[in-house]
């Protein structure tokens, strides 16, 4: 038999809603900020702005829509929205610097209390890697190797629960590695790299192991798909990652210049 059955109209369509609605929001409020922020200040860049229309789209197209539907009877699919969601949105929208923004956007006072929250402590146990990548990587082991995975597709508010996780879960770990917005308990490169390094393999070896052990109910077939999906297709992501946390890294340790120009005879 396959991993479930079929859903009602009702069970398909809440969970899209509930889902889509707050990258929606997101994508609003963004927008809005812009052009708020434009009226007083430098011009919000606008590469920022097209990061975050796409990452908007791709978590609502992962949630909503036919890929979110097929993904209920097909693997290939929900692995598909998996990248999507937990990799690929997460990262186009950390390139948005939506908290700059939102920093921007507040009133002084607001904006000196978010600060200070941001530079409380338990902010900065959330946002250490670590942290970041056991929520990321190892609610992934508990969601493909339990069954976590089939209950997801029979009770709504487990479905709801999971896919917000794996939004969350990767759009932390994102930050946490590289830094776009703000960031007030910062890790050194070495330590971020050791971390992402580790954190690629183990998703790795999960990709491995479920094309080899098949989640409950799920054929095989489907099964090697996903995984190839998962594997190679979180390689491109982690690649950009990757690219990224080097070319930061590179720009706050190449040697600086002895003399300006005109400052020697």
């Amino acid at each position: 038999m396959h991993h479930h059955g079929q859903h009602s109209a009702e069970w398909l369509i809440l969970p899209q809603v509930l889902l889509s609605l707050p990258f929606i929001l997101l994508f609003i409020f963004y927008m809005a900020a812009v052009i708020k922020t434009n009226q007083a200040y430098k011009k919000w860049p606008m590469y920022r702005s097209v990061f975050l229309c796409i990452g908007t789209i791709l978590a609502v197209m992962s949630v909503a829509g036919p890929l979110a539907e097929l993904s209920h009877t097909d693997f290939r699919a929900h692995m598909a929205g998996h990248l999507l969601l937990g990799m690929l949105a997460p990262l186009l929208i950390a390139l948005a610097a939506p908290m700059t923004l939102l920093l921007r956007t507040l009133p002084t006072s607001q904006a000196r209390w978010l600060t200070k929250l941001l530079k409380s402590r338990p902010i900065g146990w959330i946002i250490n890697p670590i942290t970041a990548a056991i929520l990321n990587i190892g609610g992934l082991w508990l969601l493909y190797t339990t069954s976590l995975y089939s209950l997801m597709h029979e009770i709504m508010w487990l479905h709801v629960l999971v896919h917000m996780h794996i939004f969350l879960a990767g759009y932390l770990f994102t930050v946490s590695l590289i830094y776009i917005d703000p960031i007030h308990h910062r890790v050194s490169y070495l330590n971020r790299a050791i971390v992402l390094v580790l954190s690629l393999a183990w998703h790795s070896i999960l990709a491995k192991y479920l094309y080899a052990h098949p989640p409950n109910g799920v054929p095989a077939d489907e099964a090697e798909t996903g995984a190839m999906l998962m594997y190679y297709g979180g390689d491109l992501v982690d690649a950009a990652i990757i690219f990224i946390l080097c070319w930061q890294w590179y720009r706050a340790t190449r040697p600086r210049a002895a003399f300006t120009p005109g400052t020697y005879a």
